[in-house]
């Protein structure tokens, strides 16, 4: 079940919040928990008792842990944590990368790891990533044990942000999942946040995306470099539009229930380098690594040998991370040596240019990025890439590229403006009064708007439902 969709909108959602409000206080959270593991069940009933499982091993861990701790056992402590990660990262491999290692291994002639053609678990990289947060929170001091299996199974599978995020970590949501607080203006502004991530995924993503699943499977010989380039394009908006659009409507329905999650995205293709893009692009990854992985191996409080390992380390973890493919890997490295080239002298260097070509570079290395990440044949990465950089069998342009930049421009022009901050800008400006008529109105419209995009259309893809 995905969140656009008419299924979810007009019964699922409704009925969650009827039955949740209705419920007494002490049992929302059981009710909740119930809901999620409907949620989550739907598509894949049988993973249901891997969640399970991991809602077990960790709850009994996070108590083995504080209760290590609170002997002044911090030996066993820090066992139980690694025993913890452990299982998580086997679970997460075995589902995620057995197959992809398999298979990489047999194609050198290493037979010994069997392909077993498992079905990825939906969200499993990250509801892992989550689960693995809360012992070692309790072993830090961040976060308390949860004593009710219940409450911490529903900060687990909290199906808002179940299959694509936001990450959030224990010590963020474990006061709210004990207790929250609900008003009328909070599930109001829920409302509003849902409806826009609504309005980005159907409105702009699943139309922006055809165009880049028309070049994406166009034959080398017939590409062309502006064509290429055109593709990318729409590529990069619709990966922004769609899993930024997402993480809005997760952050829209968490507030509908109560909840408060951290944003996801903050314009990140307004950025003036490869630093600043990810510090605003899928921001709670970025967060989860530097806390969890990056910090811990000394972070940049080390020589210049060892901050490029553990610059490396962490983005080749954030490539894998994104798919059991080796164009992630690929994909993590490429971001990885370019943040170690701006840290050690690139950045000094950008920050002198005028701030237009700073966009420029920006954008043309995340544009790159973007045809590594969304190619995950080699070959076809390889011929697409060079079509880009002027190897285009089609030459520079063809008739092609004029029908479908014609056809697309209103989109692409939309979607440009929607990825900066101006329409937040000028609706800033609005008065008081103003806002009060048109937002009710935009709100419907958005909503009207995207469900006849859904019934009408069978294109709803979700780039993110498979990581």
């Amino acid at each position: 079940m995905v969140f656009s969709s008419v299924l979810f909108l007009f019964y699922y959602f409704p009925v969650v919040l009827l039955v949740h409000y209705l419920s007494p206080v002490k049992w929302r959270n059981a009710v909740l928990l119930v809901f999620n593991l409907i949620f989550y069940g739907w598509g894949e009933p049988i993973y249901i008792l891997l969640m399970v499982f991991t809602i077990v091993v960790d709850y009994a861990d996070g108590l083995l842990v504080g209760r290590f701790k609170a002997q002044g056992r911090d030996g066993a402590a820090r066992i139980a944590v690694a025993a913890a990660i452990v299982i998580n990262l086997a679970l997460l491999f075995f589902f995620k990368y057995w197959d992809f290692i398999a298979g990489s291994l047999a194609a050198v002639g290493l037979n010994f790891m069997p392909e077993l053609g498992l079905r990825l678990p939906i969200g499993i990289s990250f509801y892992t990533f989550q689960t693995m947060t809360y012992p070692v929170d309790v072993y830090r001091g961040d976060a308390r044990p949860q004593r009710s299996l219940v409450r911490f199974g529903t900060f687990v599978t909290l199906f808002p942000q179940l299959i694509a995020g936001p990450i959030l970590k224990y010590k963020e949501l474990a006061d709210q999942v004990d207790e929250r607080s609900w008003s009328v203006e909070q599930f109001a502004s829920g409302v509003q946040v849902f409806v826009v991530g609504l309005a980005k995924k159907v409105l702009l993503a699943n139309n922006i995306g055809m165009l880049w699943d028309t070049y994406k499977a166009m034959d080398s010989s017939q590409l062309t470099v502006a064509g290429a380039w055109l593709g990318v394009l729409a590529f990069a908006l619709q990966i922004y539009f769609d899993f930024s659009g997402y993480s809005d409507m997760a952050v829209g329905m968490g507030r509908m229930l109560g909840f408060e999650f951290l944003r996801n995205f903050d314009y990140p293709y307004i950025s003036r380098s490869i630093t600043e893009f990810w510090r605003r692009w899928h921001i709670s990854l970025g967060s989860w690594f530097r806390e969890y992985v990056y910090i811990p191996m000394g972070g940049n409080r080390v020589g210049r040998f060892r901050l490029c390992f553990n610059l490396m380390v962490v983005w080749g973890l954030t490539g894998i991370w994104h798919g059991a493919s080796w164009n992630f890997l690929l994909w993590g490295l490429y971001f990885g040596v370019l943040i170690i080239a701006e840290k050690l002298f690139l950045l000094k260097w950008i920050e002198k240019w005028p701030a237009a070509c700073q966009h420029l570079y920006t954008l043309f290395l995340v544009l790159v990025s973007w045809a590594i990440f969304g190619l995950e044949d080699f070959g076809q990465m390889v011929s697409y890439m060079q079509a880009m950089f002027g190897g285009a069998a089609g030459g520079l342009a063809d008739s092609a590229f004029g029908y479908y930049l014609r056809s697309y421009l209103p989109m692409l022009v939309i979607g440009g403006v929607a990825s900066a901050p101006l329409a937040r800008v000028l609706w800033d400006k609005l008065s008081q009064k103003a806002e009060k008529v048109v937002l009710p109105v935009l709100l419907l419209a958005g909503l009207v708007l995207c469900t006849a995009y859904l019934v009408d259309s069978t294109y709803n893809p979700f780039i993110y439902f498979n990581f």
